[in-house]
């Protein structure tokens, strides 16, 4: 365990913990002596690390939307992720297998190591509290998290201003095509979006989704929904 805790850079002071936490369950299950799996830690890791990463995101971008900030914390905590966090303190190493697990090339499978390193959290959690589970945290995940921050995120304008209506209104956005000009193979759309019978903005594309965004992205840009009180 002593190999572990020097890759973590944490000493349990419950070495317990840490022993549950790298137990998989295919070993719980083949041996009965093994103790508990770590699925319990799994679950208790994963609301930590959500809780983590959605206050450094909150803290660190304080001009971006709800959409934009939910899209930044699914990619820090997609399995995909996990894997890459997992490998960077080479956990697979440590983890306890079953028999079939590991000749079916469990030890190196992305889910494995997802959960495992969750469940790691989750022990560290329990072991010293917040803070260090907090460390642990943002120590294994700084290179991806200074990554997917710098990446760039494809902008939804339709989705943010459906987002946006709604925390003040029933009313959903609706999108109305104004024109269409030029031949099938070279067209263009001009369309309009409209929200509790006011027009809200209006853009053109070379289609209609097209059409849409660059509306979308109009009437975020004009927000005439600040200034009237018709919304019920």
């Amino acid at each position: 365990m002593d190999s572990i805790e020097k890759r973590i850079g944490y000493s349990f002071e419950n070495p317990e913990f840490l022993s549950e936490a790298l137990t998989h369950p295919s070993l719980a299950y083949e041996n009965q002596d093994s103790g508990s799996d770590n699925q319990r830690l799994e679950f208790l890791g994963d609301a930590v690390l959500q809780l983590v990463l959605t206050h450094e995101l909150f803290s660190m971008f304080p001009d971006f939307s709800e959409g934009h900030l939910t899209k930044l914390r699914s990619r820090l905590v997609s399995t995909k992720a996990l894997e890459e966090y997992a490998l960077g303190i080479d956990l697979g190493t440590f983890v306890l297998l079953g028999k079939g697990e590991e000749r079916t090339g469990g030890r190196s499978r992305r889910g494995v190591l997802a959960d495992a390193f969750e469940a790691l959290i989750g022990a560290v959690y329990l072991d010293n509290g917040f803070d260090s589970a907090k460390k642990f945290i943002l120590d294994s995940c700084k290179i991806k998290f200074a990554q997917i921050v710098a990446e760039p995120i494809e902008k939804n304008p339709k989705g943010e201003l459906q987002e946006v209506l709604q925390k003040i209104s029933q009313f959903a956005p609706t999108y109305h095509v104004l024109n269409q000009e030029g031949p099938d193979h070279n067209c263009s759309f001009e369309t309009e979006v409209q929200w509790n019978s006011i027009v809200l903005g209006a853009g053109k594309g070379k289609n209609k989704k097209e059409s849409e965004r660059s509306a979308a992205q109009n009437a975020l840009e004009k927000s005439l929904w600040v200034n009237t009180n018709n919304c019920e």
